[in-house]
């Protein structure tokens, strides 16, 4: 009898999960047997391990043989356990007796010819291999995935027999070396001077992305919500180094993976009006990050706001509330991600053009009230600034634009503003809560004489109440104040007026 012990990790939401391969090799009538909840690619793996290990150059026992991935109560998916599985089989059989496998971690899909393939969440598993201090043997198809995870020591393979012969000390292959500051961060090529006009939207998205509140815009077709939008992450710095890595874990756990160019930028998703509640939110019977988690530290974009679907959109409440989803399946609860700011956009009315000057519009009273009213009560609670654009004339819309570049003069006033938050109550304004909330969020006598009166003549919400006092201390930090002033409690609560029309 014969025991060898190889170590990988299986992709449980954004995590990697440590999994044992034991390979157990006794005598016996020939068979091959791979145990510890496996699907079907797993337990396929028998035929691809065996014919690499033939066409490699290796013998393959003819003895019986029982893979046991452990633990066995988590589910392995996907063709990542082959490199492991063929590695520990060989040993164990006697022909890598030189093999020291106790630090090692091996992730890899076999071909029938003993080339490796690659395999995906290649970022999550170069951190969990840094953290452990281990060793990492992966695909020289995969090294893009590791490219923005420095310090973790690993090793490309380009097939079974490479690898063995690393293993063995026939072959010494260099470690690979990662660079971040190798990558570019290239400068937007979109500006807010690009967008004519619409000076109120661009205070009020500014004053959005000073605090990290939701912002929905609503106007006709054409008066620039869409720009406004794609051009909402120009305000902001480029994440930091927790921020970006937790982006690029979530990133790593979808289908598409994550693309090492985008590193320490900002995610902007703008999913169609047609996508489901679970595109949004994330599911599936392995559960995969949805739209609201892949915008995880960015942007998320919903154009044409009523469109979508009622519970498409009563499913973004909680993330919106908690910054993060949880998804319940049968053999696992996973947790996403999903602190996000919301930017949305709708038309008036059904045909679009109710109020913009001409008799274009024939909606109905009902058709109009129908229409806003597909945007629920609490969905609208959570979303802090309300703001109505107008259409904007033939003269300002030819005028010559500006050479400045307004995206930068306001990023600047953004990140004065993320300092000062940071360094007051260490998050932004958005977050407040509690204690910290009642300190930073203080109100004089004029201030809740003016909130009471707004809240009592717009019937609004506890949650309204607060949501208006978290964004009037973000305009109070852009005007460099200390208390919350009435005139910033008064621009706060005009944000609100459109609460009780939708």
């Amino acid at each position: 009898m014969a025991l060898s012990i190889v170590h990988s990790r299986a992709i449980v939401g954004i995590e990697a999960v440590p999994v044992q391969v034991e390979v157990h090799i006794a005598n016996g009538l020939p068979a091959f047997n791979i145990v510890g909840m496996p699907e079907t690619a797993v337990k396929e793996a028998r035929e691809r391990v065996r014919a690499a290990i033939i066409n490699s150059g290796f013998e393959f026992p003819a003895k019986r043989i029982t893979v046991n991935l452990a633990p066995a109560e988590l589910p392995k998916v996907g063709g990542r356990y082959d490199m492991p599985i063929a590695i520990a089989l060989l040993h164990a059989s006697s022909q890598l007796p030189e093999a020291t496998l106790e630090r090692w971690e091996m992730h890899g899909e076999l071909a029938l010819s003993g080339d490796f393939r690659g395999c995906d969440a290649g970022f999550s598993v170069g951190l969990a291999a840094r953290s452990a201090g281990a060793k990492i043997a992966i695909p020289a198809c995969d090294t893009e995935s590791l490219r923005l995870v420095s310090g973790v020591e690993a090793y490309a393979f380009k097939n079974l027999s490479h690898a063995c012969a690393h293993l063995s000390g026939c072959e010494v292959e260099e470690a690979l070396v990662f660079e971040q500051d190798l990558i570019d961060l290239s400068k937007s090529e979109l500006d807010f001077a690009e967008v004519h006009g619409q000076s109120a939207a661009k205070r009020a998205l500014l004053v959005a992305a000073s605090g990290g509140h939701s912002v929905l815009m609503i106007g006709p077709p054409g008066v620039g919500k869409t720009m406004l939008a794609a051009r909402f992450n120009t305000l902001f710095p480029r994440l930091d180094e927790k921020s970006a890595t937790e982006v690029a874990q979530v990133w790593s756990s979808h289908a598409n993976g994550f693309i090492p160019d985008l590193w320490r930028k900002r995610p902007f998703r703008q999913p169609h009006h047609s996508s489901s509640a679970v595109a949004l939110i994330g599911g599936g019977a392995i559960p995969k990050p949805g739209e609201v988690s892949l915008a995880h530290r960015g942007v998320l974009f919903l154009d044409e706001l009523p469109e979508f679907q009622r519970n498409a959109l009563e499913s973004l409440r909680e993330p919106l509330e908690s910054g993060e989803v949880h998804i319940a399946r049968a053999a696992a609860h996973i947790t996403f991600p999903s602190e996000f700011q919301l930017i949305s956009a709708m038309n008036p009315c059904p045909c679009g053009f109710l109020g913009d000057g001409t008799d274009r519009c024939n909606c109905t009273p009902d058709r109009v009230r129908n229409y806003r009213n597909k945007i629920s009560g609490p969905l609208m609670d959570r979303i802090d600034l309300h703001i109505h654009l107008n259409a904007i004339s033939s003269k300002i819309l030819n005028s010559r634009s500006p050479v400045r570049s307004e995206s930068t003069e306001l990023r600047s006033r953004v990140v004065n503003a993320h300092r000062l938050q940071k360094q007051r109550q260490g998050k932004l304004n958005s977050s407040l809560h509690g204690v910290r909330f009642e300190e930073c969020c203080e109100l004089d006598a004029a201030g809740r004489q003016l909130l009471n009166t707004a809240c009592d003549r717009l019937h609004l919400s506890s949650r309204a109440n607060v949501r208006i006092r978290k964004l009037a201390r973000t305009i109070a930090d852009l005007d460099h104040e200390h208390a919350i002033k009435k005139e910033h409690l008064a621009e706060a609560v005009g944000y609100r007026l459109l609460d009780r029309q939708i």
